[in-house]
């Protein structure tokens, strides 16, 4: 039995597969990264459990270490992308299966290459040519459609097919759009090439309250035998860097009694580790209720994990309900030690509260807490890293028997957020440095993210179509293996006359009035509204390097 077959056989189902029909379509469904991390994905399993539930489908999925027997001209082919280095693994995927890279290149007998998830929500550009049609948001609906359009459309040519799926709210078709440059890096139009198709694509948003939860549990996960519930969706809260806020609005809780208590039954039917998901679990209106359930004796062999947890909403109650469910730790977004720094955040935390939460963590029985924060942020002073250096070392005192993480990582602008415009801070791997260099000795964990990681980030995040050749150019030099900084800037070089600079995606200031690579795609927020909550936040004059920050070496 191989490696994966032994995993595949392992898992335990939470919904009834259905038997195909003779007509059924064939859809392959991959996720681009290794099975532990893709069965991990609560929306990869509830993509897949939709698709295996309907008799018209046969599913096929598809992982980097493997995947079902795959059959030989499926009609459809779809990633859920929600990383955005996993894209050399796509790349791969289509190559392995002699799947031209480009949707132009494609032929009658190529299946259509579909793609979802936050990665191509927020910003699909750089990788659109690769995929004939693109889920923008949520599937509960999208998914369906997709599939009862496409069944209304056997034996329709790809051009009829391709016409047909972007009448469905949702569904962006890049091919159909045409994207004119002007000699100064910017972009001068994004229009519709046919009148066939809209001129714009609004996200898709799932408004029921009854939310996903997991569809099936294996010791083979990430997380091993973990149950899933995603108990919101969005985050009220409008962190003003936060994709997870902006991109997924509005703000959505399951149903207490129609949604979380019958999924907790049902998981905990098979297992007892519950993961309780969402940016902003703690303020469902009905938490306190929901921890009352778990909390019964019923329960007492549960496992319990959260996301991340508001900071003051870290009770003394939830802190003991924690810990007697096996949590030694809980993770809080802080972003910031400095006051003034998290007002212009838009993050609704004093330093008080700060410490009241690890008072309140210590005293319940926790062991640790790890805390986000983050540098690089707009008007950032050296004030504010040293007040982040003073929180730190004040809230060990607070609670001396905790042990204090930090996770730091440099601000990177997203797409749909008040600071799209904004960039990466030049002196960000410094701030890092300086911070390890303060902390690390004075008994704080220090955890940060790799700067050049961010500095790739940004270019996807911002990128464009002309990067694509620069990225079937970066999987050429990597072999299918994860890039390095390094090929990135030789595919730069290479391309220095079809690309902009690196500094244009990701150093550069952009003007309000530009238009943006997602000028034609939708979400919930209207670009007016974006624009005023960056003139809450910034200065009249950013400075050039954008951080408010003068150079220095950072080796006090």
């Amino acid at each position: 039995m191989s490696s994966l077959s032994k995993m595949f056989g392992a898992e335990t189902l939470l919904f009834e597969p259905a038997l195909p029909q003779a007509d059924s379509l064939e859809v392959v469904y991959g996720f681009p990264n290794s099975y532990s991390v893709g069965i991990t994905s609560l929306g990869y399993q509830m993509i897949w459990a939709t698709l295996a539930s309907r008799p018209d489908v046969r599913v096929y999925r598809w992982f980097t270490d493997g995947a079902e027997n795959l059959p030989a001209k499926p009609d459809l082919w779809g990633f859920s992308f929600s990383w955005e280095l996993d894209f050399v693994n796509i790349l791969n995927a289509l190559h392995q299966n002699q799947i031209p890279f480009r949707s132009a290149n494609r032929q009658e007998e190529h299946p259509l290459i579909f793609g979802g998830g936050a990665v191509l929500t927020a910003n699909p550009e750089p990788f659109c040519p690769w995929f004939d049609l693109i889920l923008l948001g949520d599937g509960e609906e999208l998914i369906p459609e997709m599939i009862e359009a496409l069944k209304s459309l056997k034996g329709a040519t790809r051009q009829t097919k391709l016409q047909q799926l972007a009448q469905i709210p949702g569904i962006y078709i890049p091919l159909a759009y045409g994207v004119e440059y002007g000699r100064d890096s910017r972009i001068k139009s994004i229009t519709a090439l046919d009148g066939n198709f809209p001129e714009s694509v609004t996200k898709r948003s799932f408004r029921g309250n009854v939310l996903s939860a997991s569809t099936v549990v294996t010791p083979f996960s990430a997380w091993e035998n973990i149950y899933m519930v995603e108990v919101v969706r969005s985050c009220p809260e409008m962190c003003r860097f936060c994709l997870a806020s902006y991109l997924t609005l509005p703000f959505r809780a399951a149903n207490l009694e129609a949604s979380l208590i019958p999924a907790i039954d049902r998981g905990m039917a098979v297992t007892n580790r519950l993961g309780l998901l969402g940016a902003s679990i703690t303020q469902h209106p009905e938490f306190e209720s929901l921890l009352d359930y778990i909390d019964q004796p019923k329960f007492d062999d549960l496992r319990l994990s959260l996301a991340s947890v508001r900071t003051n909403t870290l009770t003394p109650k939830l802190a003991r309900i924690l810990s007697r469910h096996d949590s030694r730790s809980v993770t809080v977004a802080i972003e910031s030690g400095s006051e003034k720094l998290r007002k212009i955040i838009n993050k609704k935390l004093t330093n008080a509260e700060i410490h009241q939460a690890v008072a309140n963590a210590q005293a319940g029985g926790l062991k640790g807490i790890k805390f986000y924060g983050m540098v690089g942020v707009p008007q950032e002073t050296d004030a504010d890293l040293d007040a982040t250096i003073g929180l730190m070392l004040d809230l060990k005192q607070t609670a001396p028997k905790l042990r204090l993480t930090l996770g730091c990582s440099t601000f990177v602008p997203k797409a749909h957020t008040p600071w799209q415009w904004c960039p990466i801070d030049r002196e960000g791997d410094k701030k890092l440095k300086y911070l390890h260099k303060h902390l690390v000795p004075k008994g704080i964990e220090f955890r940060p993210e790799s700067y050049k990681d961010s500095i790739i980030q940004g270019l996807l995040s911002r990128g464009d179509r002309r990067l694509t050749p620069l990225l079937e150019l970066v999987w050429q030099y990597s072999q299918g293996a994860v890039p390095t900084d390094g090929m990135y800037k030789r595919a730069l070089k290479e391309l220095k006359d079809q690309v902009p600079p690196l500094s244009y995606y990701v150093h550069d200031q952009w003007e309000e009035n530009a238009i943006l690579p997602w000028h034609h795609l939708k979400t919930a927020i209207s670009l007016e509204q974006l624009t005023k909550h960056l003139h809450l936040t910034l200065p009249d004059k950013p400075e050039k390097n954008g951080s408010g920050l003068p150079d220095r070496g950072y080796d006090q």
